[in-house]
């Protein structure tokens, strides 16, 4: 594909954006299972809160599903930021402007975070009422005009005051909302995943922008806050290295704690800077379908991914290790002699996730099994390569089998994740109550799996909320 000049369209990377997608709505899900007598088999839970009681176990090892999303979603973050900051200073964007767009993107995250929490339903009320849930929709509502990207062609007094308009609601809606406990807006009333992710990409950034043009200097940084993070082990000498870890100016917003992350994050940029290089290299539609070897290398990737989880939930160590390391062998065979520039990539990529999962494996046992509350070490390089085999599972569906309708739900999504996390409880869960709609799905989820396929639709029809608005360009900034 080309434009009306001739020049060739540079390739958009959707597999990144399925990816995203399928983080967003897996974790949407997630919150959508039941969690009373009507549990599901505890491998649909997060491994360390497992039926029927629900309380959380730290000693318990193991990961499900479940715990995939969250990392899937922070390396696709990752992988973004070099496509994202690249572009810009492609295009001559100065470092202060390239900084205050980093720190614009981090004040925006951080006040979604605590805006988005503010709203929820059953933030407002333990018992929502019709009242509840249109202010709910309200507070769902103001978020548009503060966050859409609004386009360029509009009069700039236009976007002044739509902006302006939702800044001005929202503030509004902080300063007259009262909450169950009988307090107003608090910092510390916030979400906890949204704050992380603020971090992630203010501090992601800066480890990415300062070591763009070398990647020793950035896995470097890599082994210093391994460093870090292992100095802090429960059962470490306390000193400055924990002084420093506790250490927060504004512990509602920022903890270096939170910087463990960067485990998942920055592996996601080594990702990212490959990918870039292929959206340049590869024009949109250049290589021809192929087909054969590529579904071999598709299955090897959704393996691996059903293996680690199943194994390590499991408790299969030895034989669960042997496997993957087969499987790693295996898919690097199969890629080991590309034959386009789209197998090129599938190929360095996965010898980083080769790497990621050997050094996760290794350190498997090192805190009594991975886990993902309190998050290990082992946890931070496992999924990271994990992540990049479902990356290449993607790639392979729609830049090499052409199917991208198949995904195509989830790419709308992952273009456009925060409308969905916000629309699941701010709109969605709303408009059922206020519809009775959620009164006859709940009548019909008088078992576990009803009361899946209970949470399936609400996802699902959060997903499609969210793809219609991706497909009319209404899209937030974050």
């Amino acid at each position: 594909m080309t434009h009306s000049t001739g020049v060739p369209t540079p390739n958009r990377a959707l597999a990144l954006d399925a990816l995203r997608g399928l983080a967003i709505l897996a974790m949407l899900l997630s919150g959508q299972l039941p969690f009373d007598e009507h549990a599901l088999p505890a491998w649909m839970y997060h491994a360390q809160v497992p039926p029927p009681n629900f309380q959380f176990n730290g000693a318990l090892p193991g990961i499900t599903w479940v715990d995939l999303v969250f990392p899937f979603f922070l390396f696709a973050m990752g992988a973004a930021l070099p496509l994202a900051l690249a572009r810009r200073i492609e295009a001559g964007v100065s470092k202060r402007k390239l900084a205050a767009f980093v720190v614009e993107r981090g004040a925006l995250l951080g006040f979604f975070a605590l805006f988005v929490q503010a709203i929820r339903p059953y933030t407002l009320s333990a018992h929502p009422t019709t009242t509840t849930w249109l202010v709910a929709l309200l507070g769902f509502a103001i978020l548009f005009p503060i966050l859409t990207r609004l386009p360029e062609g509009w009069p700039r007094a236009v976007r002044y005051a739509i902006r302006g308009g939702g800044w001005i609601g929202a503030a509004l809606f902080l300063a007259t909302a009262v909450y169950p406990d009988g307090t107003g807006f608090k910092l510390g009333r916030s979400d906890i995943i949204i704050v992380v992710l603020t971090n992630m990409a203010v501090f992601g950034s800066i480890v990415w922008l300062v070591t763009r043009a070398q990647l020793l200097p950035r896995l470097g940084l890599l082994g210093l806050l391994l460093a870090i993070r292992l100095s802090n082990m429960p059962n470490a000498t306390e000193g400055w290295v924990h002084d420093v870890w506790m250490y927060s100016p504004l512990p509602w917003l920022y903890q270096l704690y939170y910087l463990q992350y960067l485990c998942i994050v920055i592996p996601g940029t080594i990702a990212g800077d490959l990918i870039l290089k292929w959206t340049r290299e590869v024009p949109e539609g250049a290589e021809k379908p192929a087909a054969g070897r590529p579904l071999l290398v598709g299955a090897c990737m959704l393996a691996l991914v059903f293996l680690v989880v199943i194994g390590l939930k499991a408790r299969w160590l030895i034989g669960t290790t042997l496997l993957t390391f087969a499987l790693c062998v295996a898919g690097w065979k199969l890629l080991n002699e590309p034959r386009t520039k789209t197998e090129q990539l599938h190929k360095e990529l996965f010898n980083w996730a080769i790497y990621w999962l050997v050094l996760g494996l290794f350190f498997e046992p090192y805190e009594g099994g991975i886990r993902k509350d309190r998050a290990t070490v082992s946890y931070y390089f496992v999924t990271a390569g994990l992540a990049i085999c479902v990356f290449i599972g993607f790639s392979i569906l729609i830049d090499v089998l052409r199917k991208r309708r198949v995904v195509q739900l989830l790419v709308d999504n992952g273009q456009n994740p925060m409308v969905a996390y916000a629309g699941i409880n701010n709109f969605i869960t709303p408009v059922l109550a206020l519809t009775g709609a959620d009164l006859v799905l709940s009548q019909c989820a008088y078992s576990p799996w009803r009361g899946f396929i209970k949470g399936l639709i609400v996802t699902l029809l959060m997903g499609l909320t969210t793809a219609f608005l991706t497909r009319r360009r209404i899209l937030w900034r974050t």
